[in-house]
């Protein structure tokens, strides 16, 4: 089951960064790296740093020279995240480069690696929603209300891995072919960012 192989590396690299819980701090990905654990650390890596910006950013006391040093943080880590996600998606074009795709064959809605993006944030809401419901210091009405929001994560968790396993068998069999596009980050880039093209002139 490669989504509970990956979940449990998007759990290792969860738990790792909160034993410092800090943005700054540097990656220590213990895997190496010509195997698919390093790209799914990393990727989940990237995620943890990300939602804690934008904890960070929705401090209504934020300096907003900070904000905006922040804001920018963000949008570079948006296309790290966008890239890493292209990088897992090569893997699993390889994996199944050799598979003899069915005449009938259909595809998929979105691409292996943007399924393992939605799972990656789909452990960081576990992981922090748990966080909600077993703090002592939260009033009891506060934890039980989490602790459903809790279930229906995961719920999903369950679903998901089972549509993730689905989809692999599915290409793994021919039924369904990979298609991939190179993500557009058109506001990071100065040639199809108004705002940065103009401001070239």
């Amino acid at each position: 089951m490669f989504a509970k192989f990956a979940f449990t590396i998007f759990e290792k690299s969860i738990n790792d960064y909160h034993v410092h819980d800090s943005v700054d701090q540097p990656v220590n990905n213990p895997y190496p790296k010509d195997q698919i654990e390093h790209l799914l650390y990393a990727k989940n890596w990237v995620d943890a740093v990300q939602w804690h910006y934008e904890d960070i950013i929705r401090d209504p006391q934020i300096d907003p020279v900070a904000a905006l040093t922040l804001k920018r943080k963000i949008d570079a880590s948006n296309q790290v995240r966008t890239d890493m996600v292209e990088y897992i998606d090569s893997y699993f074009l390889q994996k199944y480069s050799e598979v003899k795709v069915k005449a009938d064959a259909k595809i998929n809605t979105e691409s292996p690696a943007w399924a393992m993006d939605r799972l990656s944030i789909l452990a960081l809401k576990i992981y922090h929603m748990n966080e909600e419901a077993t703090r002592t210091e939260a009033s009891s009405e506060h934890r039980a209300k989490c602790q459903e929001k809790l279930n229906v994560l995961l719920d999903q968790k369950s679903d998901m891995f089972s549509s993730i396993d689905q989809l692999m068998t599915d290409y793994e069999n021919g039924d369904k072919f990979m298609k991939v596009y190179k993500q557009m980050k058109m506001y990071n880039d100065d040639e199809l960012n108004p705002v940065l093209y103009q401001n070239k002139k």
